[in-house]
């Protein structure tokens, strides 16, 4: 099935990551498999879950302030806890916290209400099911392996791992029928094979509940789309991807984690993401009362503000020049006559590009509209020379990355060559 345009035109959405964790601030899901706390502490954390605050559409409007076209909310993690009142399981916040109430269902309509793209996480993996350690990966990465993950060796039990599969896909089932989710985040594939996670049937049951639903890499062959996680990669994955990446260091809230990125360096990640063809899914996690802490709404309205100044170079345009060309990130506009440079630094002088075969019709500061010269040096045969644009007065710098639009005569034509032929 081909990619849906509007992952693609999206660039930035917001991943949040809340749940029952958030009470004691303990890292996700992993706290009680590593042994951090106790799998008994962690689960008394339901009787602090409150969602007393959770304003989803404030939530939307602050997502939208960001410049987001999209959120990914953790319906379900990898300590089974659901967000929603699940027939399959019993373990959710409306039957075992006193939050009481499905919190799946307002967040997909403000959302909507908003005109962003709505998307669940879910997890194949739930380290709380009686009955998802009752079989082994083939090849299994630890040794021992975790009780609480896999059957240990000859104690496999398949009637039971079927019974898991069922609870897995009507989970799924449920999210998929009530609030017909534009994208669907799955999580923890590792723990199996494809065959064992039954993965065809599954994508099967999504795809017809809502056939126009995207996938994330972590279904496998069937997801539409890569996922690389809290590191930019230096070669852009093939076809659609996506960036996951926490404002500070931790998915989920934790009271002492307070290394926030700034939005200079948020606008970095960012840009470097688009000018390489990908979307940024940038992470927030609300504490247990469903607020979201002031370090990261500022973070995302920091973010928002650069993105109003040069939505131009953001929205509606793709991957821009390859390394090598010029000092930086840079997106090209959807018919491919305007190229926009990320500067993160104070451009002194001039800001050159290399391999540019084009003539450049005229220069911009995305957010000023300041026009600046320009000049090609050098070039023989069919090697071009160097254009030069001239650097923008101080006035026209920006806090964060000054964009510049270098309009071409026609489509660009970068040159890849080593030498004149």
């Amino acid at each position: 099935m081909p990619m849906r345009s509007w992952f693609r035109e999206a660039k930035l959405g917001i991943f949040v990551h809340w749940g029952v964790y958030a009470v004691d601030g303990v890292p996700e899901s992993w706290s009680f498999y590593t042994g951090q706390v106790s799998h008994e502490q962690y689960m008394k954390q339901l009787d602090g879950f409150t969602a007393s605050r959770y304003d989803p559409r404030a939530w939307a409007e602050l997502f939208t302030r960001a410049g987001a076209r999209y959120a990914v909310l953790t319906a379900r993690h990898h300590d089974g806890v659901a967000l929603w009142d699940s027939a399959h399981g019993g373990l959710n916040v409306v039957r075992r916290t006193p939050a009481g109430r499905d919190l799946i269902a307002g967040y997909a309509d403000a959302l909507r209400e908003r005109g962003l793209k709505m998307g669940l996480y879910y997890s194949h993996s739930d380290w709380n099911h009686p009955d998802y350690a009752s079989v082994r990966h083939p090849e299994p990465g630890e040794e021992p392996p975790n009780p609480l993950s896999h059957a240990r060796p000859g104690q496999a039990d398949p009637a039971a791992w079927a019974r898991f599969l069922a609870y897995r896909d009507g989970q799924v089932g449920e999210l998929v029928d009530r609030y017909r989710p534009d994208l669907l985040w799955f999580d923890g594939e590792w723990e199996r094979t494809e065959e064992q996670w039954g993965l065809d049937a599954l994508a099967a049951r999504i795809l017809a509940g809502n056939p126009d639903t995207v996938l994330n890499a972590r279904m496998l062959s069937h997801g539409d789309y890569a996922t690389p996680e809290q590191g930019m990669p230096l070669q852009a994955p093939d076809g659609p991807w996506e960036l996951c990446l926490t404002v500070n260091d931790s998915w989920g809230f934790q009271h002492h984690d307070h290394h926030h990125k700034s939005v200079r360096r948020l606008v970095r990640y960012f840009t470097e993401t688009i000018g390489a063809g990908g979307n940024l899914l940038l992470d927030v996690g609300p504490r247990e009362d469903g607020t979201i802490p002031a370090e990261q709404a500022e973070r995302l309205e920091g973010l928002g503000a650069w993105i109003a100044r040069h939505a131009e170079a953001v929205y509606g345009t793709v991957a821009g020049l390859p390394p090598g060309h010029h000092y930086g990130p840079s997106t090209l506009s959807a018919d491919r006559r305007t190229l926009h440079l990320m500067c993160f630094d104070t451009p002194r002088e001039t800001v050159s590009v290399r391999g540019l075969r084009n003539r450049v019709r005229r220069v911009r500061v995305l957010g000023t509209g300041a026009e600046l010269g320009h000049r090609v040096t050098g070039g023989l045969h069919d090697v071009p020379g160097v254009t030069w644009l001239d650097a923008p007065a101080a006035g026209d710098v920006d806090e964060y990355a000054t964009v510049l639009a270098v309009e071409l005569d026609g489509e660009l034509d970068p040159y890849r060559g080593t030498r004149r032929s």
